[in-house]
C-alpha cells in the first residue's frame, strides 16, 4: 500500500444516536453485503466537505438489540462504501466514580465477553490471524480528543471497555468483578465491531458516553429511566458537535495509517493461495481484497 489516499469517515450512531447533523447532500442508500444485512441503510453525505457515511447501529427505531445485530455485515457495508476511519458513538455505564453520567471516554483497550456472535470475517477455507493488541487507532483518538477537549466536554483519555453479551445487565457480582479488572466503563456493542474493523483495515476510535453507573455503585437503584434518558439525548447532542468539529480535521488526502490500521492484513493470511476456498475469497472481496 502506497501514496496517499482520500479518508471517508465512517459514524457508527450508538443508543439515542440514529441521524448525523450538519451533512450535506444526503442519501439513504441500501448497501447489499455477502454477510447479509446491515443494521439499516447508510446516509451518505460531506461534512465540511470531507465525504462521510453513517450507520445508525441499532437502526432506526433502535429495532435491533446488540446479540441479534449483523456486526460483520455492518462493517463490510463501510469497507465497500469507501470508508477508511470509523468513529464508533456509544453509550455506556461507568464503573468508577471519577466517570460520572455525561462523562465521555476515549477508550483505548476493551475486554471482551460476548459471546453469541459471528466474530470475525475469516474462517476455514482462508485462515488469518490479525493482531488487535492495540485495537483503538491513536491518531484518531487523537483527533477526537482535541476536538471534544475544544468543546469543553467532560473527558478523559484511555481506558479500558468491558463488552458483555447482554441484552441484561450484569449482575452486581459481575460488575464488582469488571471493577477489579481495572475496566472503566461497560457496554454491549464494540466487539466484536473493533475486531472487525481491524480486519477491514479500517481504523476504529471509540468515544464511549457515560449514561449512569452500573449496578455496583450505592445509587444505582435509585436512577430513573427519565434520567437515564435525558442523559442519554444531552450525550448524543454532544456526540454530534463533536463528530462535527472533529471531521474537518480528518478530511484532505493523507499518507498510511501511522498506527498501521490500514495495514493490518499485510502478514496475517495464513492459507497459501492455492488451499483458499474461493467461494470465501469472494466473499472477503471488500474486506481483503487489497491482499487477495
Amino acid at each position: 500500500m502506497t501514496g496517499t489516499t482520500e479518508p471517508v469517515i465512517g459514524i457508527i450512531g450508538g443508543s439515542g444516536l440514529y441521524d448525523i447533523d450538519g451533512l450535506t447532500d444526503t442519501v439513504w442508500r441500501e448497501v447489499d453485503t455477502p454477510w447479509g444485512k446491515p443494521s439499516d441503510a447508510l446516509l451518505f453525505g460531506t461534512l465540511a466537505g470531507v465525504r462521510c457515511v453513517f450507520l445508525p447501529r441499532h437502526g432506526r427505531g433502535h429495532r435491533l438489540s446488540p446479540s441479534h445485530l449483523n456486526y460483520r455485515a455492518n462493517i463490510d457495508a463501510l469497507k465497500r462504501s469507501g470508508v477508511t476511519d470509523i468513529l464508533s458513538l456509544s453509550a455506556v455505564g461507568s464503573l468508577r466514580a471519577e466517570l460520572p453520567p455525561g462523562h465521555f471516554v476515549i477508550v483505548d483497550q476493551f475486554i471482551d465477553r460476548s459471546f453469541a456472535r459471528q466474530k470475525s470475517f475469516f474462517g476455514e477455507g482462508v485462515v488469518a490471524h490479525v493482531s488487535v493488541a492495540h485495537p483503538v487507532c491513536a491518531r484518531l483518538g487523537d483527533a477526537v480528543e482535541g476536538a471534544a477537549r475544544g468543546l469543553g466536554l467532560p473527558l478523559t483519555r484511555g481506558g479500558t471497555y468491558l463488552v458483555m453479551e447482554g441484552p441484561q445487565f450484569s449482575t452486581k457480582a459481575e460488575s464488582e468483578l469488571y471493577r477489579s479488572w481495572g475496566c472503566s466503563v461497560i457496554g454491549m456493542t464494540n466487539m466484536p465491531e473493533a475486531k472487525l474493523a481491524r480486519e477491514a483495515e479500517i481504523c476504529y476510535a471509540t468515544v464511549a458516553m457515560v449514561t449512569d453507573y452500573d449496578c455496583w455503585h450505592p445509587d444505582h437503584d435509585h436512577v430513573t429511566v427519565e434520567q437515564v434518558v435525558k442523559v442519554l439525548h444531552g450525550n448524543a447532542e454532544a456526540a454530534r458537535e463533536v463528530v462535527k468539529s472533529v471531521v474537518p480535521n480528518l478530511g484532505g488526502e493523507r499518507a498510511l495509517c501511522t498506527a498501521g490500521c490500514d495495514r493490518a492484513l499485510d502478514n496475517a493470511i495464513i492459507t497459501p493461495p492455492a488451499a483458499r476456498d474461493p467461494a470465501l475469497v469472494a466473499k472477503l472481496d471488500a474486506v481483503a481484497g487489497r491482499v487477495l
